[in-house]
């Protein structure tokens, strides 16, 4: 792909967009992603082209599909397809770009669906800057006919990347546990779905046993959980997704849990109960062999390791309440970090290595927020009864978690960006907890 111009007026938005601040004082351009978001860029998304009659419903779907990712990421606004003033016939003809400045395009999405004789399709798209009158870039593919969907998630991480040059988190999967029955006696089951909530698939049965903070590894297909038995001590298991293949890791004494992989897959941190208390240990996943990197008379869970290896967050009461605390990867310098009023926990390193996400309880309510490791920079950026368990998109800008908007209620998923703004409920068949975002899929 050759290289992006991308006209003055279009990157001026785009980075508002991400960061609220764009500063003129000098030719560089500072991005503060704290800041809040201004209005999303318009951008036209005109219906995939096909000169198949079968392809009719396929390229429908496509374009809806592409408009919709773009539309959840908070930073994009798909026009109204009854604005249009031109009707492509072709991607490759150039657009008269006055037609689309009328109804105020800053960006053009021409696509089309090339059915093979193989039963695959092949899928071109190329992106226009309307002011600037060019073209950014373009993309070709093939895929099987039925993997329309993962194709138009493609296409948006394209659209994205190519518009804000980091990368896309629409071609991505989200495992949570889907919960059903009375809040006493609640039945809990592994499930997996696309991003958007789109092919909810259950993994585990609910019957035997029942699952808690499932965990992706960032390498492999492959998902770590706590399973809670009635006749013995919970234990972390590891669940090929592939194969459907479950697995105990190792066989202690006492309980182990929140289970999280390390950046190259080939371990895992939890925590381990031994005599009524808790501490970080690390397994290397080859070898089962363990080690504790905690040995504190105090609650020491929730570990997490930087996306550079050389540091782990976790949460401790060892300081009188709950609190977020980090360390080298070896356990020495355990140092806190925060210290406001309530109780901090559930600490997730993002996967850019610049914050922690947290879970806060102050006051009867809860919040996700984040903060840098050293202990600055904390911003709360959701607030209610009840929100736990965050997780990050792969490229870092996204959070997602679950809610509990009374007691009682419902729990369901949600997300919010860096901002705190666009803050969005993620669609499930039921009741949802615990998500868990896998990286980008191969």
């Amino acid at each position: 792909m050759g290289k992006k111009i991308i006209s003055a007026k279009i990157l001026a938005i785009l980075l508002f967009a991400m960061s609220g601040v764009v500063s003129n004082s000098s030719a560089r351009v500072e991005i503060d992603i704290t800041q809040g978001i201004a209005e999303p860029l318009p951008i036209a998304v005109p219906t995939y082209l096909s000169s198949s009659p079968e392809a009719e419903a396929l390229r429908q779907n496509l374009t809806r599909v592409v408009m919709s990712d773009l539309e959840r990421s908070g930073l994009f606004a798909p026009i109204d397809q009854r604005a249009y003033v031109q009707n492509l016939e072709t991607i490759n003809e150039r657009p008269r770009f006055a037609d689309w400045r009328l109804i105020n395009a800053q960006v053009l999405i021409a696509g089309e669906i090339i059915p093979l004789n193989d039963g695959r399709i092949q899928v071109n798209t190329r992106l226009w800057d309307v002011y600037g009158s060019q073209q950014l870039s373009s993309i070709a593919f093939k895929t099987p006919a039925d993997n329309w969907r993962r194709a138009a998630h493609k296409i948006s991480d394209f659209v994205y990347q190519s518009l804000t040059g980091e990368d896309g988190y629409f071609d991505t999967r989200v495992v949570y546990i889907a919960e059903s029955g009375p809040k006493a006696n609640r039945t809990k089951r592994l499930m997996i779905m696309d991003q958007d909530g789109a092919n909810p698939v259950p993994l585990t049965d609910g019957l035997d046993y029942d699952v808690l903070t499932p965990r992706f590894s960032p390498t492999q297909q492959q998902i770590t959980y706590l399973a809670l038995f009635d006749d013995r001590p919970a234990q972390v298991y590891l669940f090929n997704i592939a194969t459907g293949e479950q697995e105990e890791i190792g066989n202690f004494r006492g309980m182990t849990f929140a289970p999280r992989f390390t950046p190259d897959g080939q371990r895992v941190l939890m925590s381990v109960e031994r005599g009524g208390n808790s501490d970080i240990a690390i397994m290397d996943l080859r070898t089962r062999q363990q080690r504790l990197l905690t040995t504190n008379p105090a609650i020491d869970t929730s570990p997490s390791m930087s996306p550079n290896g050389r540091f782990v967050t976790f949460s401790s009461d060892r300081g009188g309440s709950e609190q977020i605390y980090t360390m080298n990867a070896d356990g020495t310098k355990q140092k806190r970090i925060t210290f406001g009023n309530g109780r901090y926990g559930t600490p997730v390193w993002s996967p850019r290595g610049d914050l922690i996400a947290f879970t806060r309880q102050y006051k009867g309510k809860f919040y996700i927020g984040v903060i840098r490791s050293d202990g600055t920079g904390e911003r709360l950026l959701t607030e209610a009864y009840l929100d736990e368990g965050p997780t990050w998109s792969p490229n870092g800008r996204v959070i997602m978690f679950f809610r509990e908007d009374r007691p009682g209620g419902p729990v369901s998923l949600w997300s919010v960006d860096l901002t705190g703004q666009n803050l969005r409920r993620v669609p499930t068949p039921g009741e949802a907890s615990d998500p868990a975002w896998s990286p980008l899929l191969p």
